[in-house]
């Protein structure tokens, strides 16, 4: 199988609501909007919120979505300005990223990573001499 794109789908109890936290609050920028949806560009991937598909019953999402920033605390900053709550301030992670987190208005934890220079991530491991 072969996979050629991807994205996080997203059925929330309050479209606009939502929309509004995606678009006006995190600042993401809109790939393309249909009858009944929006998708953003989210980095390498996209986020979809969409006003259709949903049984309605419920907005439980068991995960996160995961979204990578130059500089978690100016985004921190940014987003209390913006009046957005944080859930968790800033701090290295024993796994060593910076995280901070946020949900949106359903409830749908929102995480914001900065990964430090010296992170295994930001190593390109083709010009390593070991």
């Amino acid at each position: 199988m072969e996979i050629l794109s991807s994205r996080v789908i997203l059925r929330p109890g309050d479209y606009a609501r939502t929309l509004e936290f995606y678009r006006d609050g995190l600042g993401l920028a809109i790939a393309r909007e249909y009858p009944g949806g929006t998708v953003f560009f989210a980095g390498q991937s996209l986020v979809e919120v969409a006003a259709h598909g949903g049984t309605g019953a419920s907005t439980a999402f068991d995960g996160a979505i995961w979204l990578q920033v130059r500089d978690v605390d100016s985004a921190a900053v940014e987003l209390a300005l913006k009046g957005i709550p944080i859930d968790r301030a800033p701090k290295q992670e024993p796994w060593g990223l910076i995280e901070m987190w946020v949900r949106d208005p359903d409830g749908v934890p929102v995480v914001l990573v900065e990964i430090p220079p010296e992170h295994p991530i930001r190593r390109d491991s083709r010009w390593s001499d070991d």
